[in-house]
This record gives structure tokens, C-alpha cells and sequence, in this order.
């Protein structure tokens, strides 16, 4: 290898990764990876964001670091920010950070993509003023398939249509609110779709075309298979040069960057040659940046994959030099100048005053979006109120679980209830004298005092049939006219089911962070009108 290959070829090969790392500070590895193998991107994670403060000090850490390196443009910080149950950068109960957005179905049940518009806006303004310039955001998927448990709520709903005019609202408020960068991620969830190319082209592909045709500037692939695309079953959508090359750029004609979802996921982590060799897989299929998030060895083998492949003749250097351009422009465009992202001191109080007033943009947007999908709301009495919430499992790795998180044998969190769940208990008793929270598992003894009023909260029952049998015995249990409000606190299709009679009502929040959960508590006490309407139904189902 040549001393001027070793030189230019590795910065180029660098720019086309975009790596996580562990810690609030910048840590060695983080160092290592942008001076010895010049990588040009870095994805903050929830790991990586304890305070504004803080997050704005360690990108200007990580973007002083890649000046002294020798970078010949800035950083792209990349967050999954896509607001609700996925918002890296969003407060904690353990840390005050960013603003809790409504997500993707809860601003979509209000109906209004300018609220929608408002929001995104909003938030990144406040990513922004802390160095971020890559928002891995909106989700352009529809959710065609209410079992799938990768997308969920973080899609706008089952309508094509609507899915696209409130993932373009998301973009449009991104790249208002001065973030710039916004970035359609695609994870389509199955590990196989079976559908024919009609089929793709009138429902999965519409809102990328319409992000497309708006001007979106980057594209996240996924790791699903998809048929009719990629000709097989076993190649990821990611790795797949019929998706990334035919379908992205000659088909619909897309400009901008292709970058692939984390390479640590199990569907190309366990192929023949793991991440490292993905990485190249990505690279010759047409990718511009590949992502891998969590494990230094995974960073070093991929770097070093792809300098073997470019000396074998596998990738070529020149096609990755052309791609190299969009991440040029990409960085241009979002990142600037070194004087851009260096000379910025943190300001405290205008931070401040922008947090005081996105507040009340949020508590607006989570009014709106709470739903009441069937009966009426009651007047509840002034006894007890009994309020049950389930055990919560893991469905969904992308959403549910913060690193360290315990569990039982069976998936359940130990020790008592979810934060959420405690909050929205702790809404009820500012509203109530008698709170009961008691927490359900599937063998929930049903024989007790349900009070004068019962809230029963259900999360993905759909797919966790065991809370509808706790809740068909509760319903018998119950003393007669004891008003029960049901409440889905995430998708609300066990709401469509057949399964939830005998109850007084039947309200949705389409997601569980503490704000969709305070704000349905308002609704539920009728302090607010439910003025939000689910976008998804009962055809999701299939019904």
C-alpha cells in the first residue's frame, strides 16, 4: 500500500461511516475512530445526552477534535430524534434535556401537519443550538401491518396519503427550524415483505416519493427483505444494490444521501462475515454512508474491511469519491464551516427562554392528539379510583429498554411499575383523593374491590392478548355501574378488536411518555375535549 494511498484514500474512506460511541465525554475510542480512521459522522445516542449543556460540550469536543485531525469539513452529528417513543435527545426522569415531542401517530391523530410542521421546527431548533446537524427523521413508514412491532407508532398511520403529507410537515419543520438535514428512515420492519411491486408502489413507496420530489436530503435503508426488489430472500434491503442503486437513485431518482440503519442489527450481524463485511456489502451496493453504533471492534474491522476491498479492486475508490460528494454537499449544507461549529459558546438563557416556550408548544400538540375511540367519557365520583397499567415487556429493542435495564425469566421488568405508568398514577391522584395503582400481570387475581371508578390501561394488547383476559375478568368483577375507561397507551388496535366490551369508554394516547399520558389524564377527568382521531382502524386490521 502507497504512502498516498494510505493518506487520501483513508480520509475518503472515512467520510462514508458514521459511528456511535459510549459516555457523555468524548471517550478515546470516539477520538481514535475520527483522527486515525478519519471517520466524518457521529450518532449521539440516549447514552451519549445527560443536559444541553453538556451535549453541546461534548460536540464541540468531538468537532475540535476532527479540526485538529486535519477534517476538511465538519462533522455530521446524527440523533434519532423522531420525537415520542424514540427521542435520543428528549429529558429523561434522570436528566433534563431536550423537549418531548408528540410522535409520529400521536401528532398525526391531531389531524393538523402543521402542528406537526411546529413541532419538528421546534425541536430542532434546540438540536441546533447544541451542535446537531443529522436528524435520523420522519419515519416514512406506513403501517400496512399492525404486527409489525419495529415501526408501531413511530409511523404516521395506515394511509398512504396521509402518511406522506405529515412525514413532508416533520421534514419542512426540521429544515425550518434551522436543523437543516432531514432524513426519511426506512425500516419497513418485516424481516420478509411479500408484496409485488404494485403493491410497494401504492403503498410503502408513496411517502418516499413525496419526500423525494420535496427535496429530502437523505435516506436511512433497512435491513427487511424485500422480494420483489431484491429477487431472494436472504439479502437485506440495505446491502441490496437493486434498492439502494435501481430503486433510490434511477428509479425515483433520488440525489441525496443513502445512509443504512445501524449494520449491529441481528439480520446482517449474523451473515457470513458479520459487520465488517456488511459494511463493504452497503458500500458496493450503493450506500454513501454506512452506520454502526455501538462496538469498537465492529467500527475497526469495517474500516479495515473496506480498505481491503478498495485494494482488491472490490469497491472502487473513484465511485466512492463520487459519493464522497454528496457527503460534501451534505456537509456543506447542514454542517458549514468550521467557524460554524466552533464558535459558538452555549447560551444559557436563550435556551432557556426557547425550552420555557416549546413546553407549551407540547403541552398544545399532546392535547390534541389525545383520542376517544368509543362510548363517553364519565364523571368519575369522589371515591376510589382503581388505576391498572401491565407488567411491561420488551417488544420493541428500539424503543423499550435503556441499557442496564433487569429482567425476570419471562421478560418482565423487575420491580414495580414502568416511570410512565407512575406518573400518569401520580396525574390521576392530583385529581382524585383515592388512588389505587395497582400493577397486572397475566395471573392478576381478580377478586377485590375495583371502587367506584377504574382506569385499566392496556399496552399492545394486540399482540399481548393476556391483558384482554385480564380485563374480561375485571369487567365481570367490577360491581355494577363502576365506570371503566380503557385506555391504549401505544398503537391502539386491541381497541379495534372485538375483545373490549362492557366498559364505559375507550380512549387512545398512541404512545406512553409521561406528556401523551398527563394529557389524556385531561381528557379522561374532562378538563380537555378529545379532539384527536386515530390514524390507524380497523382495515389496518384487515377487518
Amino acid at each position: 500500500m502507497d504512502a498516498t494511498w494510505t493518506h487520501e484514500d483513508r480520509r475518503e474512506i472515512g467520510q462514508h461511516f458514521v459511528f456511535g460511541f459510549h459516555g457523555y465525554e468524548a471517550s478515546e475510542d470516539a477520538k481514535e475512530l475520527i483522527n486515525k480512521y478519519h471517520v466524518g459522522n457521529i450518532i449521539l445516542m440516549k447514552r451519549n445526552v445527560q443536559s444541553v449543556k453538556q451535549v453541546h460540550a461534548l460536540v464541540q469536543s468531538l468537532q475540535q477534535c476532527a479540526r485538529d485531525a486535519g477534517h476538511r469539513h465538519p462533522l455530521m452529528i446524527g440523533i434519532d430524534q423522531e420525537n415520542g417513543l424514540v427521542s435520543a435527545f428528549s429529558s429523561t426522569a434522570k436528566y433534563q434535556a431536550g423537549t418531548q415531542f408528540p410522535g409520529a401517530m400521536a401528532i398525526a391523530a391531531t389531524g393538523d401537519p402543521e402542528c406537526a410542521r411546529k413541532c419538528s421546527a421546534a425541536s430542532a431548533r434546540e438540536m441546533k443550538a447544541v451542535g446537531i446537524n443529522w436528524s435520523y427523521s420522519p419515519v416514512g413508514d406506513v403501517n400496512s401491518n399492525p404486527q409489525n412491532p419495529v415501526i408501531g407508532v413511530r409511523s404516521f398511520g395506515d394511509d398512504p396519503t396521509k402518511v406522506a403529507r405529515f412525514a413532508k410537515a416533520v421534514g419542512d419543520g426540521l429544515t425550518q427550524g434551522g436543523h437543516g438535514d432531514t432524513d426519511i428512515d426506512s425500516h419497513l420492519g418485516l424481516p420478509i415483505i411479500n408484496k409485488s411491486r404494485t403493491e410497494l408502489d401504492q403503498t410503502e413507496l408513496k411517502p418516499f416519493k413525496a419526500l423525494i420530489d420535496a427535496g429530502v436530503a437523505s435516506i436511512m435503508t433497512g435491513h427487511m427483505v424485500i422480494q420483489a426488489l431484491t429477487g431472494d430472500v436472504e439479502t437485506p434491503a440495505s446491502l441490496s444494490r437493486a434498492v439502494t442503486t435501481t430503486l433510490l437513485r434511477e428509479e425515483l431518482q433520488f440525489e441525496g444521501v443513502v445512509v443504512t440503519d445501524c449494520l449491529e442489527m441481528n439480520a446482517v450481524k449474523e451473515r457470513q462475515g458479520g459487520v465488517p463485511r456488511g459494511a463493504v456489502e452497503a458500500l458496493a451496493a450503493g450506500a454513501d454512508v454506512v452506520m454502526v453504533c455501538h462496538t469498537m471492534a465492529f467500527h475497526v474491522g469495517a474500516m479495515e474491511t473496506t480498505y481491503e476491498a478498495v485494494q482488491k479492486g472490490e469497491l472502487q475508490i473513484d465511485e466512492l469519491r463520487k459519493s464522497g460528494e454528496r457527503i460534501t454537499e451534505l456537509k456543506r449544507k447542514f454542517a458549514g464551516t468550521w467557524d460554524d461549529v466552533l464558535g459558538n459558546p452555549f447560551n444559557e438563557k436563550a435556551m432557556n427562554a426557547l425550552q420555557a416556550t416549546n413546553k407549551k408548544l407540547s403541552e398544545e400538540a399532546y392535547a390534541k392528539s389525545t383520542a376517544l375511540i368509543s362510548g363517553s367519557l364519565p364523571v368519575f365520583s369522589s371515591g376510589k379510583i382503581v388505576v391498572m397499567t401491565p407488567v411491561v415487556e420488551s417488544l420493541n429493542a428500539a424503543v423499550d429498554d435503556a441499557e442496564g435495564v433487569q429482567r425476570t425469566e419471562k421478560g418482565h421488568v423487575r420491580n414495580t411499575a414502568a416511570p410512565y405508568y407512575m406518573s400518569f398514577a401520580d396525574s390521576v391522584g392530583r385529581r382524585a383523593a383515592d388512588v389505587e395503582h395497582l400493577v397486572y400481570a397475566a395471573d392478576f387475581d381478580c377478586r377485590r374491590d375495583f371502587g367506584e371508578g377504574l382506569i385499566f390501561v392496556t399496552r399492545n394488547a394486540d399482540r399481548s392478548a393476556w391483558q384482554l383476559d385480564v380485563l374480561e375478568r375485571v369487567v365481570t368483577q367490577a360491581s355494577s355501574g363502576v365506570p371503566i375507561v380503557v385506555l391504549a397507551s401505544c398503537a391502539p388496535y386491541e381497541l379495534f378488536s372485538g375483545r373490549v366490551f362492557g366498559v364505559q369508554a375507550c380512549v387512545a394516547s398512541f404512545e406512553y411518555t409521561s406528556e401523551a399520558l398527563e394529557a389524556c389524564v385531561s381528557v379522561i377527568f374532562n378538563e380537555v375535549p378529545p379532539v384527536g382521531e386515530s390514524p390507524v382502524g380497523i382495515r389496518s386490521l384487515g377487518q
